[in-house]
């Protein structure tokens, strides 16, 4: 059965997109089967992946209009073993298309229940709590948290750890935090350092060991249309997606066993 995770919160600019394409890529390095869900109608992991857009070829929000799964909608990318469904600007109509289903909360679930071979899947959600969310993480058994080491990084994330103590009572019971992902750090400013103290101080264990610094070849390799783990795999930011996979990875076989 896939583990499906969602890469989630409700604030713009803290590298979702960035961690969705990167950790997507390095678990497929690593042999496992990956499907990148692109839940942003901004649609930046489906051109952060190289797949341009084409209103033609159904994506997800084809999926959620008719809501069935549509094996037409999965696209390969050039990562061998990570496949794609794809988002563009139609997605934001999604959210009105959605108002008037029954049992609206689940369609996402319900289309990917019908998905199967895959090792994870991925949910690059967009930067609000609105339906698309919400959706995301009732299919979701998880949840990473990309948090930017900034002043600020800890107001918002209190709102989004309410609403999925909300979605878990109330749409998915098994739903947890996987963990809190600290980006765009930057060893050199003390105040990275305070911010990931109190992220530490607050959430524990829950936070990941690894963090993710602030790095030019991250932040280029979008506009190549490529992972930066295709772009520069010795990069500071490509080897610390490496290791976050390392440490999933290794969490995820000490649950099991």
């Amino acid at each position: 059965m896939s583990k499906i995770i969602s890469v989630a919160n409700q604030k713009g600019g803290v590298g979702k997109t960035t961690t969705s394409i990167n950790l997507a890529t390095s678990l497929s390095a690593v042999d496992k089967k990956i499907l990148l869900v692109d839940a942003d109608p901004q649609g930046n992991a489906s051109t952060g992946m190289g797949i341009s857009y084409d209103n033609r070829d159904p994506g997800l929000y084809d999926l959620i209009v008719n809501r069935e799964h549509d094996e037409k909608a999965i696209k390969k990318t050039i990562v061998p073993g990570l496949d794609i469904i794809t988002a563009n600007t139609n997605l934001a109509a999604s959210e009105i298309e959605l108002v008037g289903v029954e049992k609206r909360e689940f369609v996402i679930s319900n289309i990917l229940s019908e998905t199967k071979g895959y090792d994870f899947v991925l949910i690059d959600c967009p930067p609000a709590l609105g339906l698309l969310t919400i959706n995301s993480l009732v299919a979701s058994h998880s949840v990473i948290v990309p948090l930017q080491s900034e002043f600020f990084a800890l107001e918002g994330i209190s709102s989004l750890v309410n609403s999925i103590k909300l979605i878990k009572e109330n749409f998915n019971p098994g739903l947890a935090i996987e963990g809190i992902l600290l980006t765009m750090v930057d060893k050199r400013n003390s105040l990275s350092s305070l911010v990931e103290n109190d992220v530490r101080d607050h959430f524990g264990e829950t936070v990941y060991k690894t963090t993710i610094p602030r790095n030019v070849k991250v932040s280029e390799a979008p506009s190549h249309g490529k992972p930066a783990i295709l772009y520069d795999v010795n990069s500071a930011g490509s080897m610390a997606y490496i290791g976050l996979a390392r440490e999933i990875i290794k969490k995820q076989g000490a649950v099991n066993e």
